[in-house]
């Protein structure tokens, strides 16, 4: 027992002297600030298992031992934010330190939160993604629901129709692989068109189970990315397109690839080799990785190779993939009823039992699909608007500076993922 307690008070004595050299030394330029920055979040990690998405810094870095404690790292995070402030910034990194700021002060909150402060949806999501999702109300997901109603009529409910609709375009298990690979081969081709990926560029595909998530890239740095499918539920045909592009190109991996490479690399910008999930720059990861679907793969190219390439590749009709698209259109729509069931289930306006009969009712899924979605709901929390409103704010943001052009789109697109923006950087 004697020798544990010296230990724990020799672990505090350091702790506290890395804190007090955080507070104490001179941080008079970004380059310094954004050392303490990777080092600050890589702490924050040892608190929540899911907070570092990808790190690809210097392996010394990576902390070890007693995690520091929050209330110590709250305080290095609002001596860091206060900093930035108050030091000169080079014309030519102002928008490096606005970015590292906003990104500090999601992780303020962020730290808050695990202090066990109660932060409603809307201030959450303001604090650590930079958005607000608007104001929404069931009427207007009504309408979108009556269209479905006009096209499948009949006494079932319409998410049991939908079942039924969808059920005929499920991509086959054993063909789920050569499916997807033509779908990622094809976004990577035209991804490649249009954005110069490095050399070395890969990727792994693993098919897994029991996640509260589709899809996920897990970067690994040096430009290789692991891809993951979850194979839970039915994975339908539409999924192979989107999950390829956004995992994928010029999703995620080319996302993170692309500051490696610009960032990281060239500029020696060493805050971009951390990448927390729960943080700012997640609004603009998922958002691209969506909206990149529809730069990638035009609505006229989509159908036309899915209707060559992918139903064939699974077995579907493809005189079917008009209809499929019509309904998949409308649905869309319903995107947001997911930002409406997280912020009243998580602010306690209504039980789990009702957010899974809303999300049955308005996200079209079973009883089954709800409840995963629940659980990704619980797990992430405010995180679900970076799916649709950070598609939204990113499409906005391009067409702002590109029009109709699609070279001009893809630039600005290019740019963007090469030198990111928050959401407020982008709706200025």
């Amino acid at each position: 027992m004697l020798k544990k307690s010296v230990v724990t008070l020799i672990l505090l004595f350091i702790t506290n002297i890395t804190i007090a050299k955080t507070l104490t030394m001179k941080l008079d330029s970004l380059d310094i600030i954004a050392q303490e920055y990777v080092k600050l979040s890589l702490s924050i990690g040892q608190h929540h298992s899911s907070y570092i998405d990808a790190y690809y810094g210097p392996k010394e870095w990576e902390p070890t031992g007693k995690p520091i404690p929050l209330q110590s790292l709250l305080e290095t995070t609002r001596h860091l934010i206060r900093t930035i402030e108050e030091i000169e910034i080079p014309e030519n990194e102002k928008q490096r330190a606005e970015f590292l700021s906003i990104q500090l002060k999601g992780a303020d909150v962020f730290i808050r939160m695990q202090l066990g402060e109660k932060v409603l949806f809307d201030d959450e999501s303001k604090e650590l993604y930079d958005a607000v999702s608007p104001t929404l109300d069931l009427a207007s997901f009504d309408k979108t629901l009556a269209e479905l109603e006009a096209l499948f009529p009949g006494e079932e409910p319409l998410n049991q129709k939908m079942k039924a609709f969808d059920e005929i375009f499920v991509i086959p298990t054993e063909k789920l692989d050569t499916v997807f690979v033509a779908a990622i081969t094809e976004a990577r081709e035209r991804t490649k068109q249009h954005i110069n990926l490095p050399a070395n560029e890969s990727f792994k595909i693993e098919y897994v189970t029991n996640k509260v998530w589709s899809g996920y890239n897990w970067y690994k740095g040096n430009n290789f990315s692991v891809i993951q499918l979850n194979t839970d539920f039915p994975i339908y045909i539409n999924r192979a397109i989107d999950l390829a592009s956004h995992e994928g190109y010029p999703g995620h991996h080319v996302f993170n690839s692309q500051m490696e490479q610009h960032l990281v690399n060239n500029n020696g910008w060493i805050e971009y080799s951390v990448y927390p999930l729960f943080s700012p720059m997640s609004l603009l990861a998922e958002g691209s990785a969506n909206y990149g679907i529809e730069v990638t793969f035009p609505h006229d190219e989509r159908i036309k190779f899915e209707k060559e390439v992918l139903f064939p590749l699974a077995g579907i009709d493809p005189e079917l993939v008009e209809k499929y698209y019509q309904v998949d259109g409308i649905k869309q729509k319903l995107s947001y009823i997911d930002n409406y069931v997280a912020k009243h289930y998580l602010d306690g306006k209504i039980d789990k039992e009702q957010a899974i009969e809303l999300l049955m009712k308005y996200a079209l899924t079973s009883r089954e699909k709800s409840t995963q979605r629940i659980g990704f709901i619980e797990a992430n929390r405010s995180y679900v608007i970076n799916y649709n409103l950070g598609q939204d704010i990113v499409k906005a943001y391009v067409s702002e500076l590109a029009g109709e052009d699609p070279n001009k789109r893809w630039q600005v697109f290019a740019e963007l993922l090469a030198f990111p923006k928050t959401a407020s950087m982008m709706t200025k």
